[in-house]
Parts: C-alpha cells; structure tokens; sequence
C-alpha cells in the first residue's frame, strides 16, 4: 500500500467530515444506510446487498415489507420508519422505485441509489417509469446514482453498496473509477486489486439520469485521498460538461480514459445504458483535448493508473524517458512499444555515456536504452547516471526477480516521482516486491508491455497538460443557407484565409471576360462548376484544370453544360467559376462539423497523393488557440511536414492560422453544421484553398445541436 493509500485507509468514517461535507457525500460516504429490499433469501439482489455492506461501520436499517430478520438484523417494514437516513440502497423491481423514492422522501433521505434495470435502456414504458422517478426525486431533492447500476464502493470508508457481495474485501487505496458501466466499474475494481493496488472509490453510472460524469469527477477532483481517476466511457450526453469537468480535475490530479465504441456497438450501448456511443474519434480527441490519458483497453488503464497514481510529471509538450533493463530482450520489447505509441528515447549525453562506461562492462549498450547485461551491484549508480541526464525527466527500468542481483528498493528509491518499475518472477516475491516499492513511491508493473503503457500514460499526461485551448464563444451569426463555393471562399476570406482570386460567371460571354481578367498575365485558370447541389464536382465532370485560351474554354464549358440534369442544376441555370490555378504542393483536407454532442470539432487530414501515407485525421474542439491549432499540425506525418515528394514545406504558422479560421466560422455562425476545405494545397507561398463548402440547414429549419 502507497503512503497515499495508507492515508486514505486512515481517513475512515471516524475521522472524516460528517455527511454531506461534499455535495455527494451523503451519496458516497453517509453515514447511515437504508437497504429498501432486503431480503434473507440468498441468490437475491437484496440478500446480496446486505452481504455487500457487512463491513459498513454506520447505522444500516434494513427495509422489508415482511419485517422479520436478514442475516441476523432486525428489518423494518418501512422506511418512513427509519430516520436520519442519508443514503437509501433501492433493490425493488422498476415498478416499486416510485414509491420507494417517495418513502425516502418523507423520511428524510439525501441520497439514493437505484440498481434495478427496466428503464429507459428497456423502451418507451421504461423511459416513462424514468421521467417518473427523476420527477420524484427532483421533487424531493435526492441525490440519484442509476438507475441501472451494480452500485458503488467505497472501501476507504468500508462502504460497499454494491450488489457483488465480493468488494467488502477490495482493499483500500488512492484510484478512483467512474465507469458508465457498473460491470465495468467491477472489472476495473477487481483488474486493480490484481495489480495490488487498492480503490479509493469506485462509482457505476448506470443511465445517469442525476449523477453523472460531471458530478463525480468533480467529487473526486476535490477529494485530496483521490490521486488519480479511471473514466469509462459509452455515451455522452453532455460534451461540454464533461470536458469542462475533466479540465478541472486534470488541473490538480490525472485521468486515464477508455472510450468503447472503435467498432460499431452502438445498438447494444443504447440497449445498455440508454445513451448513444456518438462519434468513437470525436470523443476520443475530446477526452485528450480535456487532459485525459487516452487508452485502448481497460488493461491499459489499470497500467497507466498503477504508475500515474504515484508518478505525475510538470506539464511539457516534450518529455525525455529514458530506459533501463537488466534483461536486453525486454529492454528491446519496451523500446519497439514506446516507439509506436510516438515515445521517442533521446540520446544520452557524452558525460552520461562516459559515467556508465565506468559502471558497466565495454559490450553493454550505453546510450538509450542502456543494457546493463543482468543486475549488478553498479545498477542504482547506473539508474542515478541515467535519471541525471539533462535529457531525462523519466526513467523507465526493468529487471527480472533474481535472487541476490538486486535490491530494488535501495536502487530506486533514490529517483521515486521519476521512475517506473516492472519486474518478472514467482508471484510471491513480485508481491514483496511490489509492496515495499510502492511504500517509497515506486510503481511495480507486470510485464515490458505494461511498463511500456505506463511510461508512454506518463509523458502523455504532462504532454496534453502543456496545451492551453481557447475559451468557448457565443455564436452570434448565421449563414442562412448552404454557401456555394464562390460564397464560402469569400467568407473564408473574411476570416483571413487565402484563396485563389477567381470570377463569376452566368453566361459563356462573362467565362470569356473572366477568363481574359484572369489570364492576362499569361496564368492558367481552373474552370468550374458552381451550384451547391455539386458537391463532388470531379466526379460529373465539373472540373477542368490548365485552361488558358478560349478554345479550352469552349471545351470546358461543352464539358460542364453536358452534365446530366440528376447531378447538376438544367444547363440554362448553370454558373461557372474560373479561378487561378494554384502553385504546386502538397494537398491537404482542412474541415469542421457541429458534432451534436461536443460542439464545434476541427478537422485536419491528409489529402492528394499524401493520403497512401494513411494515419487517422486529427480533430481538436473548436474554438483553437495558438497553440492548440500548431499542435494540430505537428501531429501531422514528418514526411508531409518536411514536404512530401518534393513538395514545399508545410508553413506551421500559417496552416494553424487556417485551422483557427475553419473553427472560428462555425463557432461564429450558430447554423453552420458543416466545413469543408478540400483540399487545401500547401504551396511555396503558404497555404491556399482550392474548394470550399459551408453547410447550414436554410432558414426555418432545425439545425442540430
């Protein structure tokens, strides 16, 4: 058990605040309970409630119809009975919640937790019975976990009101978790306890229709025992709630993050939880925009929490880890890991490499990874060279559990808040291992993979920590309507964006008098056509590049007029658009939506022939800061950013200017749901934008939220 830990274990009921010292904490450190449903029959949900709190330290009233005794306590038939009830557990069928949260109502009750399903994940009549009891409990000012949930655990404070009878005996600790899912608030508990690292609290949301991620992340946020938070995530109903509660509570502690949802389970989340999984990417970006520690797994997690909950580094967009194995191959295992998870391993310095030198033999490898060959008394000596270098600010050591070859403790304690430890032997001594390190500040992982997560959680904390974002804006205008190229661009223009200079035309008597304006000093022009029902305008022939005479012209316009009527407006209402052709360069795909969770979302992607490079665009909520907008572009490929195939290099400074234009429009105009640069070409010159599209629903009609 951590120092944290052993505090947190310290701070029970005895020496806490009274109840309700938190906005939650009738909710989830009472001191006293109401089990509604009690039973003494065993394989119920009430039976096993009870069993769950058999360690609670508060008054427990158990509520029974019946009367008579469960497990060796005296049940009442009611709870208007009971009194100075904080919190009541509610194991009653969907049908019976009503009444029993207007029982709670008249005894008093601040809190209460609904476990029962058959709500608004169940249908229409169920999402009826849930407006129902959010009525009574708004009504009578209770605090509601549910419904739909396992519960929660509280073990710092021995209060387990979950329907597992098994987590009464979860250790205590400093990790909080707040799952959607009260299954997964288990699996997380139990995945933990594995690791030997015990729960500060652990909360299932169920359908959330009161408490939610807001609320107990701002709970855990406030709790100094809390030193790090796991957060499961489904759906989300409220996007900017979330991310402004996840930037309050990365401000002063970390949150590793899991979202579902990579393939399409949309179906079986709504049946589960009532909510939507929305957009999987969109959410994921905003999870990190928000400080979160973003991860694939919940094994993932429960690494990243076991190191983060003692290791937490001063924000800084770049982080050196340096690495050291006992065990080459290992060493190799986590080096490869980091390097796909973008973690790079800086060089040591020459003093440093020439300090090891001393301590090791000649055939090790010295500069990053350093191979020490196995354990040998120079190994802290080593770790401390390593741990000095100016390059370092996080060291990352493996070694196996050989008997006699190394004292962890002595070689690691000396560098704790800046290293992470994993090991490999009997499972006994990686126990005694584990314990002892964790007592000086030493996270103790399982495996090179598990180390290799951890490291890369913690670089990914103080990395997405050093980015300020823009505070959000009211929208103040509106387009009225889907813009047509020539529209958009000139919008675009408005908002500092660079675009080819380009014409107008109705009629092939004014093609020809542009084409003359635009060609005057020998240029070539891109001819067009121009009517927001064409949007792929390539695809139906709409687009003719190069054309500098009046016989391309012809050609161009013939070709434009001979689109069939399905993909374009009838050849007597066509207009064209000539534009100047751009320079050559890289092209890029620059974009924003109104998503309906999150709000206004920046795109960047990669566009042209730069797209084989593959790679998932990047998405940023808008609006952009400086900074924000530049980190966009620098999570673009080194191969673009550098020039691709020749290409000029890509202008940071500018592009980000573009970013921030794209996400100022749509944070601007409360009806624009959709932005659309594509592509946007990277030329000598800095960036320009070849085709533009602005959706908004016309005037009358709803526009997404």
């Amino acid at each position: 058990m951590t120092a944290a830990s052993t505090a947190a274990a310290a701070g029970t009921r005895a020496g806490r605040p009274g109840a309700g010292a938190g906005p939650l904490d009738a909710l989830f450190r009472p001191a006293s309970i109401a089990v509604v449903g009690a039973s003494a029959r065993a394989g119920k949900a009430g039976h096993a409630m009870v069993q769950a709190l058999r360690h609670y330290p508060g008054t427990l009233h158990l509520v029974n119809p019946r009367g008579g005794e469960v497990l060796g306590r005296p049940a009442i038939t009611t709870l208007r009975d009971a009194s100075d009830v904080d919190l009541a557990v509610l194991v009653v069928p969907p049908d019976a919640v009503p009444g029993a949260l207007e029982d709670a109502r008249d005894a008093g009750v601040r809190a209460a937790v609904v476990c029962a399903g058959g709500f608004a994940e169940s249908g229409p009549a169920g999402a009826a019975l849930q407006d129902r009891v959010v009525r009574v409990a708004q009504e009578a000012g209770i605090r509601l976990l549910g419904p739909n949930t396992s519960g929660f655990m509280n073990p710092v404070d021995r209060t387990t009101a979950n329907f597992m009878p098994a987590v009464a005996d979860l250790a205590p600790g400093s990790v909080g978790v707040v799952a959607q899912s009260g299954g997964v608030n288990l699996a997380v508990a139990f995945l933990l306890a594995r690791a030997g690292v015990g729960l500060r609290l652990g909360v299932g949301l169920g359908n959330a229709v009161d408490v939610d991620f807001p609320e107990v992340l701002d709970h855990l946020a406030q709790d100094d025992a809390t030193t790090a938070v796991g957060l499961h995530v489904e759906g989300v109903a409220d996007g900017p709630a979330l991310v402004a509660a996840l930037r309050r509570t990365t401000a002063r502690k970390p949150v590793v993050a899991f979202k579902v949802g990579r393939s399409d389970v949309s179906a079986f989340a709504q049946s589960h939880t009532g909510a939507l999984t929305g957009s999987y990417a969109v959410t994921r970006a905003a999870l990190q925009q928000a400080g979160a520690v973003v991860v694939d797994s919940l094994e993932e997690m429960v690494a990243a929490l076991v190191a983060l909950r003692a290791v937490r580094l001063p924000a800084a967009g770049d982080v050196g880890v340096g690495l050291l194995t006992g065990q080459a191959g290992p060493g190799l295992v986590v080096t490869d890991a980091l390097g796909a998870r973008g973690v790079a391993l800086p060089t040591l310095t020459a003093a440093t490499q020439e300090r090891i030198a001393e301590l090791l033999p000649p055939l090790t490898f010295q500069r990053n990874p350093v191979d020490t060959g196995r354990p040998s008394p120079t190994f802290g000596d080593v770790l401390r060279a390593v741990a000095d270098d100016p390059a370092v600010d996080l060291v990352g050591v493996y070694a196996l559990d050989e008997p006699g070859a190394l004292d962890p403790v002595a070689a690691l304690a000396p560098v704790a808040g800046r290293v992470l430890f994993a090991s490999g032997g009997p499972a006994d001594a990686l126990a005694a291992r584990r314990a002892a390190l964790d007592a000086v500040g030493v996270p103790v992982l399982a495996s090179p993979g598990d180390l290799a997560t951890a490291l890369a959680a913690v670089v990914s904390d103080a990395r997405v920590r050093a980015v300020a974002d823009a505070p959000p804006v009211p929208a103040t205008r509106t387009v009225g309507r889907t813009l047509d190229e020539y529209e958009a661009k000139t919008l675009l223009e408005h908002y500092g964006v660079r675009t080819p200079a380009r014409r107008v035309a109705t009629d092939r008597a004014q093609a020809r008098a542009a084409l003359a304006d635009l060609v005057r000093d020998g240029g070539r022009t891109v001819v067009k056509v121009l009517d927001t029902a064409v949007v792929h305008k390539s695809d139906v022939g709409g687009v003719h590049v190069g054309v500098h005479d009046a016989a391309g012209l012809e050609r161009a316009l013939d070709a434009i007029d001979a689109i069939p009527p399905a993909h374009a407006p009838a050849p007597a209402a066509r207009r064209y658009l000539l534009e100047e052709l751009a320079e050559p360069g890289a092209e890029l795909i620059v974009g924003a939506v109104r998503d309906r969770v999150f709000g206004p979302v920046v795109l960047l992607g990669l566009g042209g022939v730069a797209a084989e490079l593959g790679g998932e665009p990047v998405l940023r909520l808008a609006p952009l800061s400086v900074a924000r907008s530049e980190e966009m572009v620098r999570a673009l490929p080194a191969t673009v950013l550098d020039g691709f195939r020749g290409a000029p290099p890509v202008d940071v400074a500018a592009l980000a200017a573009v970013l921030r234009a794209v996400g100022q429009v749509v944070c601007d105009h409360a009806d624009v749901t959709e932005l659309d640069l594509n592509p946007v070409r990277m030329t000598a010159d800095g960036p320009v934008v070849l085709d533009a599209v602005v959706v908004a629903p016309p005037k009358g009609d709803t526009c997404p939220a």
